[in-house]
């Protein structure tokens, strides 16, 4: 039902309805008229990411909240989780995210976090969209010392380091430890080097150069070959490659290979499992995680918890079943003994407690999960028409599937911020695989 909220906020080409600044205007007027509360003063967080847009989009924003007599308080570039932490401890009444993620310097998005840290669930942004399209606040106009204003946080990177250092016990350091941080010019740029550096690696940074139009290209988690061949180059014990709002994360081992959530959970969950701290011995994972990574827990005697794609969905099973470590294959890594949602530093540090306390390098830790082959392809679509109404591509599906059996799986989506189709299927032979996701592919 909701019109412009996809699987993760608001996402767009920056200055193309509906990521405009008449758009985030009124979201902005209509953010402070939700979490508006009695009549004490009221605090709004704004962070973003590295791109060019997010001057515009911040402005405009700001100038929604203040309208409606709420204050601002601007953090500037700061990973998606460091906002969702100072929402938090700032005691703030709700904190906004612009940044499109991983996606090119020319989108951007919006996503909300509540009082409590954690993503706004769907009801709310249904909320949000009624306002905004229904007029319903235009009437609403605070005047004089009523008007809100707008502060900058400039200790907020420092504010965000000391959290992520609590991540790694006290008895343990980062001495003699060599690692390649990729930080995708994005939002990390200053925290995530500085966070390992003082906790005693030796760190060879990348991707610590934005300039408004470089976020993710070429580097960060969707393009690692540049951490990966460095990890080779420096000789270094792990690589750690983080997306435009760092909330995930991609790593390489001491040998140069990639490892993806998947691989991270199930390190994560095994020692966890060892140490007594996976709560109900469950890990939360969406349908798009790898078989491979339920043979895993399988053996360790961990139940897994499928949801459908997002993490805010992962979150949200998490909270409700009262578990402790959840994501996706893609990096989304929610620890949340330590975080209220995905932080690629956070997981990347989980990672290094278990080497610290074990004692093995990466490449050894990562042998514990055999992936299933699989192929995801993405298909531009013109219109996300239901797909149970496609008998083409139902009668496709179904072929494939019977061909499948219980060998393998076979997921169609349509994705929640893109004009695409996500067509994933796993198997016993490549070869095949990519053949039948091609053949659904062109029922399309």
């Amino acid at each position: 039902m909701r019109r412009i909220f996809g699987t993760d906020g608001i996402r767009g080409v920056a200055n193309v309805y509906p990521m405009t600044s008449e758009t985030a205007m009124k979201l902005g007027r209509a953010v402070a008229h939700l979490f508006r509360h009695g009549k004490r003063r009221h605090r709004i967080l704004i962070g973003k990411d590295t791109r060019l847009s997010g001057y515009m989009l911040e402005t405009a924003m700001a100038s929604g909240i203040c309208s409606m007599g709420v204050d601002v308080l601007l953090v500037g570039p700061l990973p998606t989780p460091g906002i969702a932490m100072l929402t938090q401890t700032m005691r703030a009444d709700a904190g906004v995210v612009i940044s499109a993620s991983h996606n090119p310097f020319q989108d951007n998005g919006i996503k909300l976090f509540a009082a409590d840290g954690f993503k706004l669930p769907d009801e709310m942004e249904e909320t949000l969209e009624q306002t905004m399209f229904e007029n319903a606040i235009d009437d609403l106009r605070p005047t004089a010392q009523a008007i809100g204003k707008a502060f900058r946080i400039d200790d907020a990177v420092g504010r965000y380091i000391v959290s992520l250092k609590h991540v790694l016990p006290k008895d343990l350091n980062l001495v003699g430890v060599k690692i390649v941080v990729d930080c995708g010019n994005g939002a990390a740029y200053k925290v995530a080097p500085s966070v390992f550096e003082e906790l005693g690696a030796k760190v060879i940074a990348l991707g610590v150069k934005p300039n408004g139009r470089n976020i993710n290209r070429k580097c960060g988690s969707l393009h690692p070959e540049s951490m990966v061949q460095a990890v080779k180059r420096h000789n270094a014990d792990l690589g750690i490659s983080l997306d435009g709002d760092a909330d995930r994360v991609v790593m390489a081992t001491d040998k140069g290979e990639l490892i993806d959530g998947d691989h991270l959970m199930a390190i994560c969950a095994k020692h966890m499992m060892s140490n007594k701290t996976l709560r109900k011995k469950t890990l939360v994972a969406t349908v798009m995680s790898n078989l491979g990574l339920e043979n895993s827990l399988a053996k360790m005697g961990v139940k897994l918890l499928r949801t459908p794609v997002g993490d805010r969905y992962v979150v949200e099973a998490m909270r409700k079943g009262g578990y402790n470590l959840g994501g996706e294959q893609s990096g989304h890594l929610i620890f949340l003994d330590h975080a209220t949602t995905g932080d690629g530093v956070v997981a990347a540090l989980a990672t290094l407690t278990v080497m610290a306390r074990e004692q093995r390098p990466l490449s050894e830790l990562a042998a514990i999960m055999n992936p299933v082959p699989q192929v995801m392809l993405n298909k531009p679509v013109e219109h996300k028409r239901p797909i149970q109404d496609l008998p083409k591509v139902q009668k496709a599906i179904r072929k494939v599937a019977d061909a499948l059996g219980k060998k393998g799986r076979v997921l169609v989506r349509y994705s929640g911020t893109e004009n695409k189709v996500r067509i994933m299927i796993e198997g016993p032979d490549k070869k095949s695989i990519k053949t039948y996701a091609e053949s659904i592919a062109a029922a399309f």
